[in-house]
């Protein structure tokens, strides 16, 4: 197979995977206020239903990074992404909310095997080549499956249910994958290890404590909780007075998505020519700004908030995620991927339930206070981090002088 159609096979299957992991992922989430009148919860309780999916990813992420430096990148992400839908299917049959966010945990722990390792699978196989536009592209995949997903649930749920939207989106994800097994080819470039205990546990500890993937990290952790908990909280706001706007209508505003679809493919071409750290400082400071534009009461200067905030944090993780691969040793590169996940899906369970504490304590004023610390925090952090300029290709070098 040519190296264009290959790569150009690549980026298709990854994109087609991505959507159906963020489908899969966030199903509960625009039909969370049925949840709760479903079974008599408050938004931090049943907010669980979205956290305990990326707790499970976040935990599993680590070891299934580590497992595809041994069996391939190819059969983890595969393998995976089947086991989430099968269970996407069974959910809308399950009433009982302990047993559901148990299997939601066991769902997120299975998307891991994709998601931690889809950037160093591109990172192999693409060899840097243009590794920002693919990974923007990857991550437009994200902003597509997290849109559609929300919508579809959201849309169905209003008309047949929180069972009937989680439904919807299993169907629409399944689609996904089955086009993500027939387009992804197998490895090329993977240099696999032996199944050896200490050598894989030699390339964890070698992520974690390397001080130039410290700054993505913790963008990760802080830029993901922060978005979680405002889409967690969005549709209790936008549903209850003054605003009033119905289920299905409050919905549409997952259409936000589309604008982390357009920021994410075009901060991952930035980054490729301008270098990764000021477009990532551009991402987060523009995500800040949408968080202050929705403080207003006004339905469409929040709706307006939310494009922004979308927009910049889409932005801010493409740059985050390419970053990891392109810094991390290539014998580490599965797992230094994971650790990421782990810091954004870490980030996603804790900031989830945390936002919809300090919702339910302060309001959308109070939560937005300690949501726009978090991003004023990682801001600091990469704009005072360490330079790493000199692992990077010279024209990001040269673009960052």
């Amino acid at each position: 197979m040519p190296d264009a159609t290959r790569i150009r096979r690549i980026r298709l299957a990854l994109l087609a995977g991505a959507l159906a992991l963020f489908a899969l992922l966030y199903a509960p989430q625009p039909v969370l206020p049925q949840f709760a009148d479903a079974f008599g919860l408050e938004p931090g309780t049943v907010a669980l239903l979205v956290s305990a999916g990326t707790l499970g990813l976040a935990v599993a992420a680590i070891p299934l990074g580590t497992l595809s430096e041994v069996v391939g990148r190819r059969r983890v992400m595969v393998c995976s992404l089947l086991l989430a839908e099968l269970i996407g299917l069974l959910l809308p049959f399950v009433g009982d909310f302990p047993l559901m966010v148990g299997l939601r945990l066991v769902q997120g722990a299975a998307v891991a095997g994709l998601a931690a390792v889809a950037a160093a699978y591109l990172a192999d196989e693409t060899g840097g080549r243009d590794l920002g536009a693919t990974m923007g592209l990857y991550v437009a995949g994200t902003t597509l499956g997290g849109m559609s997903g929300r919508l579809l649930g959201g849309v169905v749920g209003d008309f047949a249910g929180w069972a009937g939207g989680v439904g919807a989106v299993a169907v629409l994800a399944g689609i996904c994958t089955i086009a993500f097994v027939l387009l992804l080819p197998r490895e090329r470039h993977q240099r696999r290890q032996a199944p050896r205990i200490t050598p894989l546990l030699v390339g964890v500890r070698a992520a974690a404590t390397d001080p130039g993937l410290r700054a993505p990290f913790l963008v990760a952790a802080l830029g993901m909780g922060a978005f979680v908990a405002v889409y967690n909280v969005l549709g209790f706001r936008l549903v209850a007075p003054p605003l009033s706007v119905p289920p299905a209508l409050a919905a549409l505003a997952f259409l936000a998505y589309a604008a982390g679809t357009v920021t994410s493919a075009l901060a991952g071409r930035f980054a490729d020519r301008w270098g990764r750290r000021p477009v990532l400082l551009s991402g987060l400071g523009t995500a800040l700004l949408g968080l202050l534009l929705m403080l207003a009461g006004n339905l469409v200067v929040i709706l307006l908030g939310l494009v922004v905030f979308t927009g910049g944090f889409f932005a801010a993780h493409s740059v985050a995620s390419g970053w990891v691969g392109l810094l991390a040793s290539p014998s580490a590169r599965g797992q230094a991927s994971a650790m990421y996940q782990l810091a954004y899906y870490g980030g996603s369970s804790v900031g989830g339930v945390l936002g919809g504490v300090a919702y339910a304590a302060w309001g959308w004023a109070g939560m937005s206070s300690v949501l726009g610390c978090w991003l004023l925090l990682a801001g600091v952090v990469v704009a005072r981090g360490a330079r790493s300029a000199a692992r990077e290709p010279a024209a990001q070098v040269a673009s960052e002088s």
